[in-house]
């Protein structure tokens, strides 16, 4: 628990306040000694007594012996520059090494263009890693032409690097992001209690009290083009953004339930959504930080099901207090459950970003021995990408990829579409529950649960397919190709259209309200497969652009999430939920073949695409 505390806000804070009496690290202590001087010289003295004639002295023999660095550690910083890059998740520095006399001695630090996720180097560098680390062994860092000595881990098992944490430290770091985003989903459907009592206090109708839901949507769509290249910077990493901008969101939520202005209240909502938005850029890769290749999976589930399930909880959490309490109380909880959550954060979630880890490492060193060489590779990346071109790559590249390319294309848009149906419910459930069912406004939160649990049966179906093949076939065979993370795709995509017509038309006064459910169930289930399906296939494909494309993934489900909030319920209002769901799952049923064309003609897309890493 020490050490989260000490890489966290907290000790942070305290660190700069005690100027390193409390959360000190090691190299803040003036008698600290570098291990791989330590080894080196330790290594040096024994070839020396080794090699000295009788009645020389080892002391003798280091002076006579001059000091030179071995040609297999030196490398072309030109080079290393040439590898500076973007990438989603940095992680552990690897590359070709060989061990003698217990120290690892690495040719090149590998950049975060070259450690990307999800690709066939990485999993063959975490493989050997896996290796390395039980031998535990001392890293010997590389040097450029120029002098530059690269600050790399002390140890192959060195326990600043997230990759070599416990699994219950790692499990806390999941949980904390996992409730932070739980939080920052939930908050936006927690709104849809009040519309009723926001149209009576601020005299609007439907659509303009819909806003106040569709505003929170589209601003944690845009955050993520701001925060997930600034997370991308070795000098700034993961918990900055973090704390800062969640810090804002629990300051937003006392204004916000306190507006008493309909445009306030809009532009209070944007803003916590926007502010919110950093657990949607970079969950994913504080995950990837963490966990090796063929565990990420299982932490992705776990993210994505926090940010899929909580806006079906908001409703249920909200859904009996306002009656009660007044429409505020839809608003209240959001602060109730996001302060916790950021104390937590604040207090224990350490930084997760090898980069930045290491970038601190090397400016302590050089405080430590004065010694101006002393640089992390991160701080190389960074003097090559100005903040101006990582924000434009970031927001360009994405949408030319989405425009040039039929496979990104009909994931944005298939995917966006099952977003925009998943938020068009807000607006049917009532229509159907408390219009032809008679529910109150409790009960119809209740009724969202259902979403939950297709959640949790797409957990057990994609896990297992994980465990049980995926994850073994990978050990035997190696990754395949892209199109071979689909598979379970291929079927979870034909719940979805299943799911909409049965809960369209039995919808009905004369069959009793579970059998609907049931429908929705079904298309929980599928969408969420699905979900999980997409989001491992994408990166797969385009490893370099991973963060970017996500973040414009984002922002296109957000986008027709906030427009389906709109136009839902006068086309369900006019059309009738029958015809209203069946145009929308006649939609989704054309996404069905989509999916089989792309597994089926994906590697072919990819050869003649020139985003594609072939």
């Amino acid at each position: 628990m020490a050490d989260m505390i000490q890489d966290s806000g907290l000790g942070q804070v305290l660190r700069v306040i005690t100027k390193g009496k409390i959360s000190a690290f090691p190299e803040d202590d003036p008698n600290f000694k570098i291990p791989w001087e330590q080894a080196s010289a330790s290594e040096k003295e024994k070839n020396i007594e080794a090699d000295s004639p009788t009645g020389l002295s080892g002391a003798d023999s280091i002076v006579t012996t001059p000091a030179s660095t071995p040609e297999h550690l030196i490398v072309d910083r030109q080079d290393v520059e040439a590898h500076a890059g973007l990438s989603t998740i940095p992680t552990a520095h690897s590359a070709a090494h060989s061990a003698t006399g217990g120290i690892t001695h690495r040719t090149t630090t590998l950049s975060r263009e070259r450690t990307v996720p999800y690709t066939r180097e990485r999993l063959e560098a975490e493989t050997q890693e896996a290796v390395e680390r039980q031998q535990s062994s001392i890293i010997a860092p590389a040097r450029t032409t120029d002098g530059v000595i690269l600050v790399d881990w002390y140890t192959t098992d060195d326990p600043a690097n997230p990759q070599n944490w416990n699994s219950w430290k790692k499990a806390w770091v999941g949980f904390v992001i996992f409730m932070y985003t739980f939080a920052v989903y939930m908050a936006s459907a927690i709104y849809t209690s009040a519309e009723p009592q926001v149209m009576e206090k601020f005299g609007v109708g439907q659509s303009k009290a819909s806003l106040g839901l569709s505003m929170y949507v589209i601003g944690y769509g845009l955050g993520p083009m701001l925060f997930s290249p600034i997370s991308e910077l070795p000098v700034v990493g993961r918990n900055l953004p973090y704390l800062i901008s969640f810090g804002l969101f629990v300051i937003l939520c006392v204004p916000t339930a306190l507006a008493n202005s309909y445009a306030s209240l809009l532009v209070l909502r944007f803003l916590t959504g926007f502010m919110g938005s950093p657990c949607l850029a970079t969950g994913g890769a504080t995950m990837g930080d963490m966990y090796g290749l063929l565990k990420l999976p299982y932490a992705l589930t776990a993210w994505v099901a926090a940010a899929f399930c909580a806006p079906a909880l908001g409703p249920l959490l909200s859904g009996f207090s306002v009656v009660v309490k007044g429409w505020r109380w839809a608003l209240w909880p959001i602060l109730w459950l996001a302060g916790p959550v950021f104390l937590l954060m604040f207090i224990s979630m350490p930084e997760t970003s090898a980069s930045n880890i290491l970038l601190r490492r090397a400016q302590r060193l050089r405080k430590l021995t004065g010694n101006p060489n002393l640089k992390s590779q991160g701080e190389i990346d960074q003097g090559n990408i100005s903040f101006g071109k990582l924000l434009i790559d970031q927001m360009w590249k994405p949408t030319e990829i989405f425009l040039k390319d039929p496979a990104v294309f009909f994931t944005n848009v298939y995917t966006s579409l099952i977003y925009g149906v998943y938020y068009s419910f807000f607006e049917a459930f009532p229509l159907v529950y408390v219009g032809i069912y008679d529910f109150n406004i409790g009960e119809l939160g209740v009724v969202f649960t259902c979403i939950v649990v297709g959640c949790v049966f797409g957990i057990i179906i994609y896990v297992s397919y994980v465990w049980f093949y995926l994850e073994p076939d990978i050990k035997k065979n190696g990754l395949r190709a892209q199109e071979h993370r689909l598979v379970p795709a291929l079927f979870a995509v034909m719940l979805m259209p299943t799911g909409m017509f049965w809960f369209g038309w039995t919808a009905e006064p004369n069959i009793h309200w579970i059998v609907s459910i049931i429908g929705i169930t079904f298309y929980a289930t599928g969408a969420f497969i699905l979900f999980q399906c997409i989001f491992m296939y994408l990166p797969l494909t385009y490893p370099q652009y991973a963060a970017s494309l996500f973040a414009a993934n984002d922002l296109c489900r957000s986008a027709l999430a906030a427009g389906a909030v709109i136009f839902a319920h006068p086309l369900y209002v006019n059309l009738g939920i029958g015809r209203g769901i069946s145009l929308l799952g006649g939609l989704l049923g054309g996404g069905v073949l989509g999916i089989w064309a792309l597994w089926y003609f994906g590697a072919g897309l990819r050869a003649r695409s020139k985003f594609a890493m072939h």
